[in-house]
Protein backbone atom coordinates (compact mmCIF):
# COMPACT_ATOMS: atom_id res chain seq x y z
CA UNK A 1 0.00 0.00 0.00
CA UNK A 2 1.05 3.47 -0.92
CA UNK A 3 1.75 6.03 1.90
CA UNK A 4 -1.10 7.98 3.39
CA UNK A 5 -0.80 11.45 4.87
CA UNK A 6 -3.39 13.70 6.50
CA UNK A 7 -3.74 16.83 8.36
CA UNK A 8 -4.30 16.54 11.75
CA UNK A 9 -4.48 18.68 14.92
CA UNK A 10 -3.06 17.50 18.15
CA UNK A 11 -3.75 19.45 21.26
CA UNK A 12 -2.70 19.70 25.25
CA UNK A 13 -5.88 17.57 26.96
CA UNK A 14 -4.82 19.23 29.96
CA UNK A 15 -5.26 22.91 28.25
CA UNK A 16 -8.53 22.06 27.03
CA UNK A 17 -9.55 20.96 30.54
CA UNK A 18 -8.19 23.93 32.43
CA UNK A 19 -10.21 25.92 29.47
CA UNK A 20 -13.20 24.35 30.73
CA UNK A 21 -12.75 24.93 34.41
CA UNK A 22 -11.81 28.71 33.16
CA UNK A 23 -8.42 29.10 34.05
CA UNK A 24 -6.82 29.44 30.60
CA UNK A 25 -8.22 30.96 27.44
CA UNK A 26 -8.45 29.04 24.12
CA UNK A 27 -5.82 30.76 22.50
CA UNK A 28 -3.57 29.81 24.74
CA UNK A 29 -4.23 25.72 24.21
CA UNK A 30 -1.26 24.53 23.15
CA UNK A 31 -1.27 22.81 19.93
CA UNK A 32 0.75 21.26 16.95
CA UNK A 33 -1.02 21.63 13.67
CA UNK A 34 0.94 18.45 11.44
CA UNK A 35 0.11 18.87 7.72
CA UNK A 36 1.68 15.63 6.65
CA UNK A 37 1.16 12.98 9.31
CA UNK A 38 1.57 9.30 8.36
CA UNK A 39 -1.30 7.23 8.81
CA UNK A 40 0.21 3.69 10.03
CA UNK A 41 -1.90 0.67 10.64
CA UNK A 42 0.74 -1.34 11.73
CA UNK A 43 0.98 0.77 14.45
CA UNK A 44 -1.10 0.52 17.58
CA UNK A 45 -1.28 4.27 18.44
CA UNK A 46 -0.21 7.71 18.52
CA UNK A 47 3.48 8.56 18.07
CA UNK A 48 4.98 11.77 18.33
CA UNK A 49 8.75 12.91 17.85
CA UNK A 50 10.26 14.56 21.13
CA UNK A 51 10.60 17.56 19.86
CA UNK A 52 6.78 18.51 19.31
CA UNK A 53 5.72 16.24 22.77
CA UNK A 54 7.78 19.43 24.11
CA UNK A 55 5.93 21.69 22.29
CA UNK A 56 2.85 20.39 23.86
CA UNK A 57 4.20 20.12 27.44
CA UNK A 58 2.76 16.65 27.71
CA UNK A 59 4.28 14.90 30.93
CA UNK A 60 5.37 10.91 30.90
CA UNK A 61 2.87 8.83 32.72
CA UNK A 62 4.88 5.46 32.01
CA UNK A 63 7.01 3.09 29.64
CA UNK A 64 5.92 0.09 27.67
CA UNK A 65 7.96 -2.64 25.62
CA UNK A 66 7.59 -1.95 22.07
CA UNK A 67 8.10 -3.71 19.10
CA UNK A 68 10.12 -1.54 16.20
CA UNK A 69 11.33 -1.87 12.70
CA UNK A 70 14.65 -2.21 14.63
CA UNK A 71 13.49 -4.37 17.29
CA UNK A 72 12.07 -4.35 20.95
CA UNK A 73 13.13 -1.77 23.03
CA UNK A 74 11.46 0.69 25.85
CA UNK A 75 9.73 3.78 25.30
CA UNK A 76 7.94 6.49 27.24
CA UNK A 77 4.08 6.85 26.98
CA UNK A 78 2.91 10.85 27.58
CA UNK A 79 -0.70 11.34 27.92
CA UNK A 80 -3.13 12.62 27.14
CA UNK A 81 -3.95 14.80 23.47
CA UNK A 82 -6.96 15.21 21.56
CA UNK A 83 -6.15 14.43 18.14
CA UNK A 84 -8.57 15.96 15.56
CA UNK A 85 -8.46 14.35 11.90
CA UNK A 86 -11.29 16.00 8.86
CA UNK A 87 -13.34 16.86 11.77
CA UNK A 88 -13.27 13.89 13.84
CA UNK A 89 -11.48 13.47 17.05
CA UNK A 90 -10.38 11.59 20.26
CA UNK A 91 -8.29 11.31 23.25
CA UNK A 92 -5.51 9.25 23.28
CA UNK A 93 -1.57 8.88 24.66
CA UNK A 94 1.15 9.96 22.50
CA UNK A 95 4.26 7.50 22.04
CA UNK A 96 7.69 8.99 21.68
CA UNK A 97 9.61 8.35 18.72
CA UNK A 98 12.94 9.43 17.21
CA UNK A 99 13.23 13.13 16.13
CA UNK A 100 13.44 11.34 12.95
CA UNK A 101 10.21 10.05 12.33
CA UNK A 102 7.14 11.77 11.42
CA UNK A 103 3.66 11.72 13.46
CA UNK A 104 2.17 8.31 13.48
CA UNK A 105 -1.39 7.61 13.28
CA UNK A 106 -1.82 4.15 14.30
CA UNK A 107 -4.60 1.75 14.53
CA UNK A 108 -6.24 2.59 17.91
CA UNK A 109 -6.94 6.43 17.11
CA UNK A 110 -8.72 5.30 13.81
CA UNK A 111 -11.02 3.02 15.17
CA UNK A 112 -11.97 6.08 17.99
CA UNK A 113 -12.57 8.16 14.65
CA UNK A 114 -14.18 5.96 13.05
CA UNK A 115 -11.85 5.82 9.79
CA UNK A 116 -10.41 3.18 7.65
CA UNK A 117 -7.92 3.63 4.98
CA UNK A 118 -9.12 3.62 1.24
CA UNK A 119 -5.57 2.32 -0.46
CA UNK A 120 -6.45 3.38 -3.82
CA UNK A 121 -7.56 6.15 -3.53
CA UNK A 122 -4.67 6.85 -0.39
CA UNK A 123 -7.31 8.29 2.06
CA UNK A 124 -8.86 8.07 4.96
CA UNK A 125 -13.22 7.16 4.87
CA UNK A 126 -15.36 7.36 7.21
CA UNK A 127 -16.48 3.72 8.06
CA UNK A 128 -18.55 2.00 5.39
CA UNK A 129 -19.90 -0.42 8.34
CA UNK A 130 -21.40 2.87 9.53
CA UNK A 131 -22.72 4.62 6.07
CA UNK A 132 -19.38 7.13 6.75
CA UNK A 133 -21.23 8.25 9.95
CA UNK A 134 -18.50 8.67 12.99
CA UNK A 135 -19.82 6.29 15.10
CA UNK A 136 -18.75 4.00 17.90
CA UNK A 137 -19.45 0.44 18.76
CA UNK A 138 -20.63 -0.47 21.79
CA UNK A 139 -21.01 -4.28 21.11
Amino acid sequence: MRRVTVSAIIESIEDLYRVQRGELLEESVRRVEISDALVDTGATTLSMPRHLIDQLGLLPIRSRRVLTTSGVRDVAIFGAVRLTVNGRDCVCDVVEVDDACPVLIGQVPLELMDFVVDPSRRMLMGNPAHGGEHMLELL
